[in-house]
């Protein structure tokens, strides 16, 4: 990305890209859900799922390949919003430690600008996150809770009103602050270093840095995920102190291994998806350049 991009157009053009990750990556994103979020099993027993491969092939011979959608209803209408906040927060985040729209940021200031674009997505992220989470985890061998994410938000509106419908939402904010703070930096640093001599960026760096961004992202918000994951699956009622009760628990029963379950899935969608991010974001924002170049 330059550094002179309007927030405008880093807004407009946040959104394309975020409809080009949910596309590309939810599949994926329905078996980390599923694993994250399996009954824990004794010494014993037969977990439900013994890993990636066998959530995938279990859910294909139950619910067929739709089933790996489940629940992109509420990312889909939401992430065009939430990648759009997500942008225009970095483009802010940039300009309000710039003393001139050319000005090039150090990486420690990128990193400033991306944790700050976190904070803007919250306020949707987290019930798109809590509806997504709970309907990826409704199995067809079950009656169904929730028939699809309006009744979703209709149910947990009754049994515990806004607070229920925006369970999460601190766990979400300890996720995306510093991992968007790496998602970002790591794609800046990495175009900057393979931007050609004309200083324009390649479809093979944006692929690549777009990709690389998003295994960042993860390693590094991987563990709240888990707990965000757990929390928002909750029974209403249960983990009444919210993240840090998750945690205890977690870490009582199953140990620190088991912030990382689903990673596997994870990384497998990070840069497939987050290559498409950054590949859609670059394509609108040329197109927005061809269009109103003076915006």
């Amino acid at each position: 990305m330059s550094e002179n991009v309007s927030p405008i157009k880093y807004f407009l053009s946040g959104g394309f890209g975020g409809v080009c990750t949910i596309l590309a990556g939810h599949p994926l994103d329905t078996i980390k859900v599923r694993l994250q979020t399996m009954p824990f099993v004794g010494f014993n027993e037969i977990p439900l799922y013994a890993g990636t491969w066998d959530c995938a092939k279990k859910t294909v011979s139950k619910e067929g390949f739709r089933g790996f959608y489940k629940g992109m209803g509420a990312p889909l209408v939401g992430v065009a919003p939430i990648f759009a906040m997500s942008f225009l927060g970095f483009g802010i985040g940039k300009r309000l430690q710039q003393n001139d729209p050319n000005e090039k940021l150090s990486e420690l200031q990128l990193f400033y600008a991306g944790a700050f674009s976190g904070i803007f997505t919250t306020i949707i992220m987290a019930p798109g996150e809590r509806i997504k989470c709970l309907l990826q985890i409704q199995h067809v061998d079950t009656i169904p809770k929730y028939k699809g994410s309006i009744d979703c938000v209709k149910k947990l509106y009754a049994e515990g009103g806004l607070k229920s419908v925006f369970k999460g939402s601190c766990a979400t904010l300890l996720r995306d602050i510093p991992a968007s703070g790496f998602y970002f930096t790591t794609y800046e640093i990495l175009q900057r270093a393979m931007k050609s001599e004309d200083g324009t960026f390649g479809l093979l760096s944006t692929i690549t840095a777009g990709g690389c961004a998003g295994i960042a992202n993860w390693i590094v918000g991987m563990p709240p995920d888990v707990l965000k994951s757990r929390l928002q699956t909750a029974p209403e009622g249960m983990y009444k102190r919210g993240v840090r009760e998750v945690f205890m628990a977690l870490m009582n029963t199953e140990g620190p291994i088991a912030l990382y379950k689903g990673v596997v899935p994870v990384m497998l969608r990070a840069f497939p998806a987050n290559a498409a991010c950054f590949l859609g974001f670059e394509v609108a924002k040329n197109f927005l350049d061809w269009l109103l170049p003076n915006l």
